[in-house]
């Protein structure tokens, strides 16, 4: 079955940086783009982060634009964001999500999700 298990989190210093990575199973990663959210507490869900899978068009939300980078590896299954330059209120559970089409902009159009990796960040 479809799988999307998240990893890398962790515990991290303002200025740090941290790689999480996204490994999907039970499909063809490269039939599909796959997205990046993150859910601080008591908010809402909001989108980080999209690579598309025709092209591998990537997009970033203006909050993380330069300091995020998005990748993906269709041999080995795996999407990974690298964030760097991490500030306190990049604190969230953060999701990878398959997506019909790459989207930060909303969450419909995406049919599964990864459990979450927590990324704290603080001194």
């Amino acid at each position: 079955q479809v799988q999307l298990v998240e990893s890398g989190g962790g515990l991290v210093q303002p200025g740090g940086s941290l790689r999480l990575s996204c490994a999907a199973s039970g499909f063809t990663l490269d039939d599909y783009a796959i997205g990046w959210f993150r859910q601080a507490p008591g908010k809402e869900r909001e989108g980080v982060s999209c690579i598309s899978s025709s092209d591998g068009s990537t997009y970033y939300a203006d909050s993380v634009k330069g300091r995020f980078t998005i990748s993906r590896d269709n041999a080995k299954n795996t999407v990974d964001l690298q964030i760097n330059s991490l500030k306190p209120e990049d604190t969230a559970v953060y999701y990878c999500a398959r997506q019909f089409v790459c989207t930060i902009a909303t969450m419909s159009g995406t049919d599964y999700w990864g459990q979450g990796t927590q990324v704290t960040v603080s001194s």
